[in-house]
């Protein structure tokens, strides 16, 4: 039983590293959901919170656009972080469900739309304070939900990061975000022994998965990038709003 557990771990994070490495984000909302069938979601949380800090310190350092991203992103994660923090007890709030449910909708319909050409433009003279007020409405979205994608990930489009700027600027942004989670909900008696094996199968696996994910995206076009991106948004929105409303009965 233990084994084809492991296994079935390795699988989820392979797939989930994977969509991380090809596309920037969707490590913990991937295996979040393959691993939420055989176990709690306290359980699966205490697996996926490792191997997405340090999938996402990686991304972080992987690519030569590090000082330019902080340098024009610093409003943006400043006002997650004061959001998150802010926000401390929503998580656990009754409202969280619905929360995700209005979240999962928002990203169908941000990848549809995007998907139909359509793009902002935010002017450079404008993206420090505008990223400040996205960053904190980002923050307060996910101290109450868990996700860190809107209104961040549309706003650092506008802005006109593409393909690999766009990936590592996630990597930083998540960096910053789950850091403050964490602090949020310390793990206390989550991460322990019994988790230790299996987050190093998922973290092998994770890493595995992301390496293959990357020389996709290396071998392919930005355009073509950009709508296999927005068509994983699409299935990330419905699964998100669709595993809420499941929960929710």
């Amino acid at each position: 039983m233990f084994d084809s557990l492991l296994l079935f771990i390795a699988a989820a994070f392979l797939l989930a590293g994977f969509v991380k490495g090809v596309i920037g984000l969707g490590l913990p909302t991937v295996s979040m959901g393959l691993l939420a069938v055989t176990m709690p979601p306290a359980q699966a949380l205490a697996i996926v919170i490792v191997p997405a800090i340090v999938t996402n310190i990686w991304q972080t350092f992987v690519g030569p656009y590090l000082r330019d991203i902080v340098r024009r992103l610093w409003p943006l994660m400043l006002g997650t972080v004061v959001g998150i923090w802010l926000n401390s007890g929503m998580l656990t709030g009754p409202y969280a469900r619905y929360g995700t449910v209005i979240l999962g909708l928002l990203l169908v319909i941000y990848a549809v739309v995007s998907l139909g050409q359509f793009s902002f433009k935010v002017a450079r003279a404008d993206e420090k304070w505008i990223g400040g007020i996205v960053g904190l409405i980002t923050g307060v979205i996910s101290a109450a939900t868990g996700v860190q994608v809107i209104p961040s990930m549309p706003f650092m489009q506008a802005i006109g990061m593409e393909k690999d700027e766009l990936v590592q600027a996630l990597g930083v942004f998540f960096t910053v975000a789950t850091l403050a989670l964490a602090f949020n909900l310390t793990a206390a008696g989550l991460l322990t022994a019994a988790t230790a094996l299996p987050g190093a199968v998922a973290m092998a696996a994770s890493f595995t998965g992301m390496f293959i994910g990357q020389a996709v995206r290396s071998r392919m076009q930005p355009d073509v990038f950009r709508r296999w991106f927005l068509i994983t948004m699409i299935f990330l929105g419905l699964y998100l709003a669709g595993s809420a409303l499941h929960h929710g009965h």
